[in-house]
């Protein structure tokens, strides 16, 4: 059975269980990572030399990067699944958003993640916050302007650039003190990835 290497509240990991969930693949999922440690064990590095999570072990192949193992995850397991479109140019959509994940979303969206959940209030830096509000509030209202007249991001179905972007989204609605300007038709799509069931089950959990 697949082995997933990862504390539940990680975003990373979570992106990993939902595909699961989407493709009907069962796992297995071990804590690592914070408080649980085992990612700084030699035996740990030796599947994943970054020390992070996720990391994944499917009989004698290990493999780590989210993104990476969602897409192995799909193509080894459920090849015709439309999460990951076959057709160059579908497909080629979904990779630009989750490599745009990574690159740029992620490092605009990570200081205000933390310093809402994982810093003090007191202890926060308001105008460095502020700052990273607004630049990450102009990458949402671009997605709000993707969505606009499309019930997804990329083809006529959810896909996994709807899934990594969604791990994203339960951040920026999941937060209150966060001052999120109108954005209906981003609104209408994280509603629509609310109501799966795999989202319900490893995403909806409280934020940490």
């Amino acid at each position: 059975m697949l082995r997933i290497w990862g504390r539940a509240n990680s975003g990373n990991v979570r992106k990993v269980l939902w595909c699961c969930a989407e493709i009907g693949l069962p796992f297995e999922r071990r804590d690592a990572g914070m408080q649980f440690g085992v990612n700084d064990q030699p035996a740990y590095l030796a599947m994943n030399p970054n020390g992070r999570v996720p990391t994944i072990e499917d009989g004698d192949f290990q493999l780590w990067e989210s993104n990476a193992i969602v897409r192995y995850l799909v193509l080894q397991y459920a090849p015709d699944n439309p999460i990951y479109p076959s057709a160059p140019k579908d497909r080629a959509g979904v990779e630009r958003w989750l490599d745009w994940a990574l690159t740029t979303l992620q490092p605009a969206e990570r200081p205000v993640f933390w310093a809402y959940t994982r810093t003090a209030p007191d202890q926060r830096d308001k105008a460095a916050l502020q700052a990273d509000v607004t630049a990450v509030t102009a990458l949402w209202a671009m997605l709000d302007r993707q969505l606009a007249g499309r019930d997804f991001l990329e083809t006529s179905q959810f896909t996994l650039a709807d899934l990594v972007l969604g791990i994203y989204a339960r951040r920026w609605f999941g937060i209150p003190e966060i001052p999120r300007p109108p954005m209906p038709d981003l609104e209408r799509w994280y509603r629509s990835l609310e109501t799966r069931e795999g989202f319900r089950q490893y995403i909806s959990p409280p934020l940490s």
